[in-house]
């Protein structure tokens, strides 16, 4: 029988259309009013509102759905009830194992693949931004423009600063790449000991971190949240870290010490934040983040670019080839791992 595939989350006609064309093998469901409609470009966790009728109609389609693009987000609790011919699940995110091990997808013997690599370069940019908007003084720049006032500052520039970036996979290895570019000393740390790409100049192991964070002035956390990753960024490491550093998380909010990070941030001990994510997420209309000149808040939103959903077509007819020729599936999820 031929494969089905169920579109979970928003694509636009053209890309619904390529995978129809280069994947002629499979039958591919598609429903949009049925899913959530987007909020903005490349959004996949639009909510859901279906009238009776319509909630029966889709769960016929789970019922036959072989392969799912993206994960349903109406029925995470029960999806396994509801489709019990799934075998594949492809993410439209690179960060999942959280999620596969809380809803249980761990016990069904699915595959899951995600969508490393798909993010890397914006979000490469986005920590590019971030450093020059803080060695540039846009703080400065920003308060004085509010003020309507005029007087002049000093800045620095990047070439000889040093970044340290915790997680080095594809996005932590764009990040090296653009740091190096500006003529930035990279440090790095992974759990990996393969040898360091060129655009590395020190590595380090995970239990020499503490040894990293008192030489940079940028640290970048950009590593799966795991069990290994939960709360990494202490009270006692971000003690640890340079004075008038930044921190730039584009990881999970769970792997910062919110609280100390606040502390530091007042105090001055550190220089500055770039949050795209929090904890708790989203974050509190309260928290005194929001109000912190030293503190830019990104919502999330730092990965998500116009080019999303062609390079997640592109990534899902490559692993449909491999599915369909019983291929190993590129950016196969580890479940132990969770990455």
């Amino acid at each position: 029988m031929r494969p089905t595939v169920l579109i979970a989350s928003y694509l636009e006609p053209e890309h619904i259309n390529r995978i129809r064309a280069e994947a002629p093998a499979v039958d591919v469901l598609y429903r949009p009013d049925l899913i959530g409609a987007p909020r903005f470009q490349a959004d996949h966790t639009a909510p859901v509102k279906r009238t009776p009728q319509q909630e029966a109609e889709w769960r016929a389609l789970l019922a036959e759905a072989e392969i799912l693009f993206d994960f349903d987000i109406s029925h995470r609790e029960n999806l396994p009830a509801l489709a019990p011919k799934l075998k594949w699940i492809q993410a439209t995110s690179a960060g999942i194992g959280q999620a596969v091990k809380r809803f249980g997808y761990d016990q069904t013997g699915w595959r899951f693949t995600t969508a490393s690599g798909v993010h890397a370069r914006p979000l490469a940019e986005y920590c590019l931004m971030v450093m020059l908007m803080f060695i540039k003084n846009y703080p400065v720049m920003d308060a004085q423009k509010r003020a309507h006032h005029w007087r002049r500052f000093n800045n620095s520039e990047l070439r000889g600063l040093t970044v340290g970036i915790v997680g080095l996979g594809r996005i932590g290895r764009d990040i090296a790449q653009v740091c190096q570019t500006f003529g930035m000393t990279v440090l790095a740390c992974r759990r990996s000991r393969a040898n360091p790409p060129p655009t590395v100049d020190v590595q380090f192991p995970p239990e020499r971190l503490d040894d990293l964070l008192p030489q940079v002035d940028f640290l970048v956390l950009c590593a799966p949240h795991t069990p290994d990753t939960d709360g990494l960024l202490s009270a006692e490491r971000i003690r640890l870290m340079k004075t008038g550093s930044i921190l730039i998380n584009i990881a999970r909010g769970a792997l910062v010490d919110h609280s100390e990070l606040k502390r530091a941030l007042r105090a001055g001990h550190l220089g500055g934040a770039a949050l795209d994510v929090t904890d708790p997420e989203p974050l509190p209309a309260d928290d005194p983040l929001w109000d912190m000149p030293n503190v830019i808040i990104s919502h999330h939103s730092a990965s998500t670019a116009d080019t999303e959903n062609g390079k997640l077509t592109d990534l899902f007819i490559r692993n449909l080839h491999r599915y369909l020729n019983d291929e190993p599936l590129e950016n196969l999820l580890d479940i132990e791992r969770m990455y």
